[in-house]
């Protein structure tokens, strides 16, 4: 009788029956082992949101014993589970609901994750479906590493970066007057500058307004107390509005980044804006959400910014005197003609016209020593 070639079963042998082939499938035994000793995390959810089973790592990950997992759904409210931008994370929104729903795995899923401890854990996760014999999910198994340590270490690494941001709120965050039903309105955020009694004076631009539509529109809003037409020239409108400190431009600002521009579209209203870098955009989202709830992060970009001259002239001077250069520069009074005086701009500080000069001297002397001696120094 010849013998089969190798690989081959003889007529009548079942795969089974050949104890030297190649199992895809362990043991229950060593399959439930290896599962507790993976050094990724894992849990296991049945068709009712239960967590059936979940290894030593998961309950070294989530400072909570196997036990105290097991007994409870993935979806405890005391967890607070939320987005980069720290918009909670709701039900229907969850991976595991997803693949429940759809029986398609999701990859790569960041989120942090507050503990009931009151610890903060950044978590990546890898979530994907198990099957019945009829193709339906019956259950879904979710692998989810700490990736604290590498957001913090990204964080260090992005000194040298700064952060574009975009929030995204309903139209009804802008004043009646601004709303649109076809096109977009972009004001461009010049500068905002903090006086001493807590207020600011924003400086703000827009080709998309007539000149008094512009002043209309920036009236309406509560937080502004008064407004000046600085400018209007080829279609391009300048305004100067004096604000309550707590906008949501001054957000940025106050984070260290600062305001690019407002963008009324029909449906939405958008706001621009950078941080530095290593700072928390979810800070940002804190802040714009105390005047819109409902804002959420639209887009994100993080690019390369190296040291310019401008941060380092700002790291040279009093908090007075880059005031007074801002105002100066963005309420025209380097324009010819000037938009505005030195009595006008004296008055926004509450100071005396000779007080306001001396600190914008002061401040122009540090730029051209930073831009004719300290950089030519450099070079040599």
């Amino acid at each position: 009788m010849t013998e089969p070639p190798p690989g081959e079963l003889r007529d009548g042998e079942r795969t089974g029956d050949r104890t030297d082939a190649p199992q895809c499938t362990p043991p229950s035994g060593l399959a439930q082992r290896v599962f507790d000793v993976n050094p990724v995390s894992a849990i296991v959810v049945d068709s009712t949101g239960a967590i059936v089973f979940a290894n030593e790592r998961a309950s070294e990950t989530l400072g909570l014993s196997r036990e105290e997992l097991t007994s409870g759904a993935y979806d405890p409210p005391e967890w607070n589970v939320y987005y980069d931008d720290g918009a909670p994370i709701p039900l229907d929104d969850h991976p595991i609901t997803h693949v429940f729903e759809t029986g398609e795995r999701e990859l790569g899923f960041e989120h942090w994750i507050e503990l009931s401890d009151g610890s903060e854990r950044w978590l990546s996760s890898n979530t994907s479906p198990v099957l019945d014999d009829e193709g339906a999910v019956e259950y879904v198994v979710v692998a989810f590493e700490d990736v604290t340590a590498l957001k913090r270490r990204e964080e260090r690494l992005t000194s040298d970066h700064v952060r574009r941001l975009e929030f995204r709120a309903s139209q009804s965050a802008v004043p009646p007057s601004l709303r649109v039903d076809d096109g977009e309105t972009w004001i461009e955020i010049d500068s905002i500058v903090s006086l001493p009694d807590e207020t600011t004076v924003q400086y703000m631009g827009t080709s998309d307004l007539s000149a008094s539509d512009f002043v209309t529109a920036v009236e309406e809003v509560p937080h502004y107390l008064d407004t000046r037409l600085l400018s209007s020239i080829d279609g391009y409108s300048r305004i100067e509005a004096h604000a309550e400190s707590t906008t949501v431009s001054y957000v940025f600002q106050s984070l260290g980044g600062r305001a690019r521009a407002i963008l009324v579209a029909p449906d939405e209203v958008r706001f621009l804006g950078e941080l530095p870098g290593d700072v928390d955009p979810r800070l940002a989202a804190e802040g714009i959400r105390r005047f819109h709830p409902e804002a959420e992060l639209a887009s994100e970009e993080l690019v390369y910014s190296p040291h310019l001259l401008y941060d380092v002239v700002a790291d040279a001077l009093t908090d007075r005197q880059i005031a007074a250069l801002d105002s100066a520069y963005f309420g025209g009074y380097f324009d010819t003609p000037r938009t505005s005086t030195g009595g006008e701009l004296a008055d926004r500080f509450g100071v005396t016209r000779q007080t306001f000069n001396q600190h914008l001297r002061k401040a122009q002397q540090t730029v051209f020593r930073h831009l004719f001696e300290k950089s030519g120094a450099d070079a040599r």
